[in-house]
């Protein structure tokens, strides 16, 4: 993460009209963000930045809502490749709000601090395990193996193994925006511990 954002978040009293009727027509809580009153909450940084481009913003929002709140895949196995996308790009904001959703997933201490090992770690399951191999060879080799899709089917339906690959790409576009932005975290994120690499970390 930049020590300055490249792109300061759009405060709401500069969105204009189309922007707003695109924020409101994707988020629950967005008239409460773009209210100006004393007591309302402050907007999401990621919003702010979406807020420069309402048209990219609206379609981004569709599709990402699809992810999270319409997903054939389950809440915990969608965290677990966040989370490691994040990891591996270095995206301190992705990885500090996607622990927090983890967590509410069901994701153990002991499983968020190992998705910095890889999937060699002792702590997953076989279909962790596949989950995390599957999202380390889409961002080193941009597809699956073939065991690993073997696998994949193995554990999980064509539809969540087709979220599995939409997800992962789909995160590691969010992290490109965000580190090249110098997307900061929002004021209730509390920084991760560490960034740095373990030596165990496993690549393919």
């Amino acid at each position: 993460m930049t020590a300055a954002p490249r792109l300061a978040p759009l405060p709401p009293e500069q969105w204009d009209e189309h922007a707003r009727n695109m924020l409101r027509g994707k988020v629950s809580l967005a008239d409460r963000y773009l209210s100006g009153a004393p007591d309302a909450p402050p907007m999401p940084n990621i919003l702010g930045v979406l807020g420069h481009h309402a048209e990219l913003a609206g379609a981004w929002l569709a599709y990402n809502g699809t992810l999270l709140e319409r997903s054939a895949l389950d809440a915990r196995d969608r965290e677990l490749i966040i989370l490691r996308v994040a990891w591996r790009t270095d995206s301190t904001y992705e990885w500090v709000q996607h622990v927090r959703l983890a967590t509410r997933a069901g994701v153990t201490d002991e499983q968020i601090a190992a998705v910095a090992c890889g999937p060699g770690s002792p702590v997953w399951t076989p279909s962790d395990r596949v989950l995390l191999s599957a999202t380390d060879q889409l961002l080193d080799r941009h597809g699956v193996d073939d065991a690993t899709w073997a696998e994949l089917v193995r554990h999980f339906d064509i539809r969540q193994v087709l979220e599995v690959l939409f997800v992962a790409g789909s995160y590691l576009c969010l992290a490109m925006v965000f580190n090249s932005v110098g997307l900061q975290l929002d004021p209730d994120m509390a920084p991760p511990q560490t960034f740095a690499r373990p030596e165990t970390e496993e690549r393919p």
